[in-house]
């Protein structure tokens, strides 16, 4: 749960942005609390994945901005971005591991580029993180070697590698089934109790959406339509969000 201490670890402000003709982002503007499990949940195509991406700031805005723990982030030199990125693990759709590399390989990965560890710890370090996301003699295993879950737990592992105090999830039980996916959302949950960090996640997964959120924000038409806790989105009366939570063709919203 959220401990509520300290600077926010994630504002943002007035966010707006566009491709061409098609606005994608219209003034959206919320913050997430520090060790929060903050969800965001919405149709394709409605500006989730872009705004994961400002926050992470693959994408730059329009207009408004984003802060990372009391930092502006849109306009960082290289250098500045860098170290602000050292303090976010990113969590990949299809888990975008190195199919070269080993599975210690893929969590060492990060320590190895942005660390002056020796390679002994580094590599101790990387079989800690596999043991946090429960795997264990998986180390020498490639990744065309792995289920989906594990490899959605390698993931993790590779996230948490640098002790990030932002985790930030695109979709993270896409493609699982019911039981696995339950799992991974109790991963995400271990990370938020025994690591301590804010999650970000983005998903169309209702049943993981109010398994794992402190807060759900509903993205409709570039626009924060809501957000508050699971029971209140469970609760609401706005025909667009029952909709979409019951995953009915009738309604608003057009299936086509």
């Amino acid at each position: 749960m959220p401990n509520g201490t300290g600077i926010l670890p994630i504002q943002v402000e007035n966010l707006w942005k566009s491709f061409g003709n098609q606005t994608v982002l219209k003034g959206v503007s919320f913050s997430v609390n520090s060790g929060e499990t903050f969800v965001v949940i919405g149709g394709s195509g409605q500006g989730k994945s872009v705004l994961l991406k400002h926050i992470i700031r693959l994408l730059v805005s329009d207009k408004g901005e984003v802060r990372i723990k009391g930092t502006p982030i849109m306009n960082l030199n290289t250098a500045e971005l860098y170290e602000i990125r050292r303090m976010m693990g990113m969590v990949f759709q299809e888990a975008a591991l190195f199919d070269s590399m080993t599975v210690l390989d893929n969590v060492a990965f990060a320590l190895r580029m942005h660390t002056g560890l020796p390679d002994r710890e580094i590599r101790d370090r990387a079989r800690e993180k596999l043991l946090t996301v429960g795997l264990k003699g998986v180390e020498g295993k490639y990744p065309s070697e792995m289920s989906g879950g594990m490899k959605k737990r390698v993931g993790i592992a590779r996230a948490i590698a640098l002790s990030p105090e932002i985790l930030l999830y695109d979709e993270p039980t896409t493609g699982l089934d019911p039981v696995l996916a339950s799992a991974i959302d109790e991963l995400i949950l271990k990370m938020q109790d025994e690591l301590g960090v804010t999650s970000v996640v983005i998903t169309h997964d209702m049943k993981s959406a109010t398994r794992i959120a402190d807060r759900i924000l509903f993205l409709y038409g570039g626009e924060i339509r809501f957000c508050g806790t699971p029971d209140e989105l469970m609760s609401t009366d706005d025909p667009v969000l029952r909709q979409f939570i019951r995953g009915e063709t009738l309604g608003p919203i057009s299936p086509l």
